[in-house]
């Protein structure tokens, strides 16, 4: 995505379709020349201060009455000179002022490109810009817990805290190679070393606390597995308090996966009902069985149903998920159930129990732990680079290779923060925003 940052352009910063009212955002150079023209040649609003002003086309014609706010660069959100049209919300309203804001020499944003702009003018870090989409798509309080806190840039200051450590290193490694000859103490290199090791930790650390805010992001996968009839369908319309799934008697009703998100614990989840795990001579049946059993082997936690009357519960598929298991069925059973959590669907007998353990199970996994924590993929690949090389620089049999790997470790910790400006990088990030952002 080639970005011209000459261009003034203009996007609607509030939800599409028919509203009371509806936001529409310009930044550029022309901003002060757009709005002037729009206007009428009325006298700009103050900055920052809502005035309500007759918006005109091409042709004189009146197209609306807004409030326009007016914000001059460098103290707006992109650094350039910026406007607001609060305009009404109408289709013919709508389009009527993106015309007019055409003729006039704008151009309508791509996806993510004020947000780029304020980046590449330092009115934040690409951190914090992530952040803001992370927060817009926040579906639960914890989701935004955590995009507000990395907008306040607690997770930029780790990073930069880190990135001193690591120019303090390269530096003392600099001057090891430029004086050779130096009767240095061996301390030095030790207490290098210590160092390198020291920082190489706190990357392994950070990387290992960081799954949970990865996970609280994206959200987790709970998968129902067991035998057929087990209750699986029922369980998934007792949590959903709707009809997910079709429940009957007959065994292999279940035949593809189904989907159904929810809140526990603060954190979204897709629970997944799953085909009877068993061998089947049905082609249908054994696609589905297939299909449950690859979905099982990729999800967080797994709901292992087993009738209470059962001896005998699922076999699971490999996979690097939890598990908890669930008796099912317990108010056609004589005995009390063999585990904690025993259910009945159908009554709601230990519903409550088997959601309170889920809350506790799914705040485990991606529930925020306080300290800053790395939200995507991207962070996560860039700083197992950097442990890597400084992995690496330990090992090093030259102080040539260990300088390099120290500089290598930095260069990837950069491409975290923006620091280090990739332009490939920044074009896979913004694409994904808003195009109001």
């Amino acid at each position: 995505m080639q970005m011209h940052f000459s261009d003034t352009i203009f996007a609607c910063a509030s939800g599409v379709g028919k509203a009371a009212l509806s936001v529409l955002r310009i930044s550029g150079p022309e901003s002060g020349r757009i709005l002037t023209a729009l206007c009428g040649q009325a006298s700009h609003p103050q900055p920052r201060r809502a005035s309500l002003r007759r918006l005109l086309g091409p042709d004189g014609f009146v197209l609306d009455e807004a409030l326009v706010l007016w914000f001059p660069g460098p103290g707006s959100f992109t650094g350039e000179d910026c406007f607001e049209l609060h305009i009404h919300g109408g289709r013919a309203v709508q389009e009527g002022v993106f015309d007019a804001l055409a003729n006039l020499g704008g151009r309508p944003a791509e996806p993510g490109e004020f947000s780029r702009r304020a980046v590449s003018h330092g009115r934040f870090g690409l951190l914090e810009a992530e952040a803001m989409a992370d927060l817009i798509d926040a579906e639960t309080t914890q989701q935004r817990d955590q995009a507000l806190r990395q907008m306040g840039g607690a997770l930029s200051a780790l990073y930069q805290e880190w990135s001193q450590r690591l120019l303090h290193l390269l530096a003392q490694q600099e001057a090891l190679i430029d004086f050779p000859d130096e009767d240095l103490p061996q301390e030095v290199d030790e207490a290098m070393l210590a160092e390198i090791a020291a920082v190489a930790q706190s990357y392994r650390t950070h990387l290992a606390e960081s799954i949970r805010g990865e996970r609280l992001r994206t959200g987790l996968t709970i998968a129902i597995a067991g035998r057929p009839n087990a209750g699986k369908s029922t369980l998934i319309n007792a949590l959903c308090q709707r009809d997910v799934a079709i429940v009957s008697p007959i065994a292999g009703t279940t035949r593809d996966v189904l989907e159904a998100r929810i809140e526990l614990g603060g954190v979204p989840v897709t629970l997944l009902d799953t085909a009877g795990l068993r061998d089947s001579d049905d082609p249908v049946e054994a696609e589905g069985v297939r299909r449950a059993r690859a979905r099982t082997s990729a999800a967080d936690l797994v709901m292992a149903l087993q009738p209470a009357e059962d001896d005998e519960g699922p076999e699971l598929p490999d996979g690097n998920f939890d598990v908890i298991l669930v008796r099912t069925k317990i108010d056609l059973s004589i005995a009390p159930p063999h585990a904690a959590l025993g259910v009945s669907a159908v009554t709601g007998q230990g519903l409550d129990g088997l959601i309170a353990a889920l809350d506790d199970k799914v705040r485990q996994l991606a529930g925020s732990v306080g300290t800053p924590v790395f939200t995507r993929a991207r962070h996560r690949v860039a700083l197992q680079q950097a442990e890597s090389h400084l992995d690496a620089a330990l090992r090093a049999p030259l102080p040539e290779l260990r300088g390099e790997e120290l500089r290598l470790a930095l260069q990837a910790i950069g491409r975290i923060t923006g620091a280090v400006g990739v332009e490939d990088v920044l074009d896979s990030i913004f694409s994904q925003f808003c195009i109001g952002k």
